[in-house]
């Protein structure tokens, strides 16, 4: 009975998705990820392609765009999205942090204890506190649509020694990106921040220019750094590598009220599948990690307590000299106490 269900339903699936095709649609959605088709960007992608696509019974068209085609860097990309030229583009905190400063509060360490506080707070008002802030300082231009993950959670690699709490970090060399945030966790740390671009960070690690870098593990995996040196990781997870996935408002706006609720749950869907990705694709980066000789440390919590409290300073600094920094860091730590209060009572209930 099975078996003569099959083609019956799959040509009810091809009905109900294939007549769309045929027609122009009525927007076209321009999305952009300066990354490959091996990034969990890209999974969030397709999934938002399929969703839109489908639900709105081909109102909607996306064409996807990887890598640099469109544009090349955060500040150009979102120039771009301001501009109308561009729709959809990903970013990491650091890749906005030029034009909107105060979103590195993403990179702030040690706030979000797991994936489970994280996708809780990423999926709250936060968000759309940090989507009004956006919109109000790019002159309603540059909308926030969601945010994701790109890549686990950043983690303390070095070619050098274990570092098991803050003192083993003292005098390394780190890679950090350009903004100010990361180079200040690095020199809370004791340790010598070093900004180097992406592309240059294999040779950096092989000639010693830098001696560490604060990525997650498919990032290491992927780029081969264990091949130009790196053999230590500390899963110290001081930082959720969120995802900034940003619309132009024009574009949005223009839609009507039920095409838009397409796009924010097409958004949704991106978003979950972000947050899926990675999870997934880390089994078997840490694996190939160890299998290779690396040396992979977890800290005890009074370990990761001292981690905390040496970065401790990191908070200050930023509530000081980041445009709005108080705003949005009072906005994360609220929705953090209310994650874990929220997670806390499920936990309770699901035990019992």
């Amino acid at each position: 009975m099975l078996k003569g269900t099959i083609k019956p339903l799959l040509a009810a699936t091809l009905l109900a998705v294939a007549p769309f095709s045929s027609f122009a649609a009525d927007y076209t959605i321009r999305a952009t990820a300066n990354s490959n088709e091996n990034d969990e960007d890209y999974d969030g992608l397709i999934v938002f392609k399929n969703y839109v696509e489908a639900a709105s019974n081909g109102a909607i068209t996306v064409e996807l765009f990887i890598g640099t085609q469109l544009c090349s860097n955060g500040t150009e990309c979102l120039q771009g999205v301001a501009d109308g030229t561009i729709d959809v583009y990903i970013s990491t905190s650091g890749g906005a942090a030029g034009i909107f400063p105060y979103v590195q509060v993403l990179d702030l360490p040690y706030l979000m204890a797991d994936d489970r506080v994280a996708e809780h707070v990423l999926s709250s008002d936060f968000t759309r506190k940090m989507r009004s802030m956006a919109l109000s300082d790019s002159g309603d231009a540059v909308r926030l649509m969601t945010i994701g993950n790109t890549g686990g959670w950043r983690n303390f690699a070095n070619t050098k020694r274990r570092v098991a709490e803050p003192g083993d970090m003292a005098g390394l060399k780190i890679r950090t990106v350009v903004a100010d945030l990361p180079q200040e966790l690095v020199k809370a740390l004791g340790a010598s921040p070093t900004p180097i671009p992406w592309p240059e960070l294999f040779t950096s690690f092989q000639t010693g220019v830098v001696e560490g870098s604060k990525n997650g593990i498919t990032d290491i995996m992927g780029m081969k750094f264990p091949d130009a040196g790196l053999k230590y990781v500390t899963l110290d997870g001081h930082a959720y590598m969120g995802a900034l996935w940003w619309m132009n408002n024009g574009k949005f706006m223009s839609m009507p009220e039920d095409t838009r609720q397409v796009v924010v749950d097409g958004f949704y869907a991106l978003q979950q599948a972000t947050f899926a990705s990675p999870k997934r694709k880390s089994i078997q980066a840490y694996e190939d990690f160890v299998a290779g000789g690396g040396d992979l440390y977890v800290p005890t919590p009074s370990q990761k307590a001292a981690f905390k409290s040496a970065a401790a300073p990191v908070y200050d600094w930023f509530k000081a000299n980041v445009s709005r920094g108080d705003e949005i860091f009072n906005a994360l730590t609220d929705a953090v106490a209310e994650a874990e209060a929220d997670i806390s009572g499920s936990r309770s209930a699901d035990i019992k």
